[in-house]
């Protein structure tokens, strides 16, 4: 039958509607304090002043994120979900990269800024442990 996709239905990973609602609930979150809040953001994570205008283009694009979170949220297709995690995957990877290159430049270290390494690092492994989990070929029977 044309259009039928149940031979793609996947049998999802215990917890993953659950990881990808908690991922868009923090993300949307962060972006909005990044949009109304911006000096308080980064001063709260990094102890140092900056210019509003690049704090609100991070939360821009942390939205962006969000909602393609929110739409894989409610899809049933592995491919779109498997992307989703992706997004968050590289996403997370990148800023895990720039923070810890950042935090090396300036030689500091606050709380604010290790709550958001150790963070990244947590969402990072849970999320490729999905997208891991979501690649497998499933078992012939």
């Amino acid at each position: 039958m044309l259009g039928n996709e149940i031979k793609f239905a996947v049998r999802e990973p215990t917890g993953l509607r659950l990881w990808i609602f908690v991922s868009a609930v923090l993300f949307t979150a962060t972006a909005l304090v990044a949009l109304v809040f911006p000096a308080q953001l980064y001063e709260m994570v990094f102890e140092l002043a900056t210019t509003k205008v690049s704090i609100r283009l991070y939360g821009g694009a942390l939205l962006s994120i969000s909602l393609i979170l929110w739409n894989g949220l409610y899809t049933a297709e592995k491919v779109i979900i498997q992307w989703t995690l992706l997004t968050e995957a590289c996403y997370l990877g990148v800023q895990l990269l720039v923070t810890s290159v950042s935090l090396l430049e300036m030689g500091t270290l606050s709380n604010g800024a290790a709550l958001l390494l150790l963070s990244d690092g947590v969402f990072l492994i849970v999320t490729l442990s999905y997208y891991g989990q979501l690649s497998r070929r499933p078992k012939k029977i």
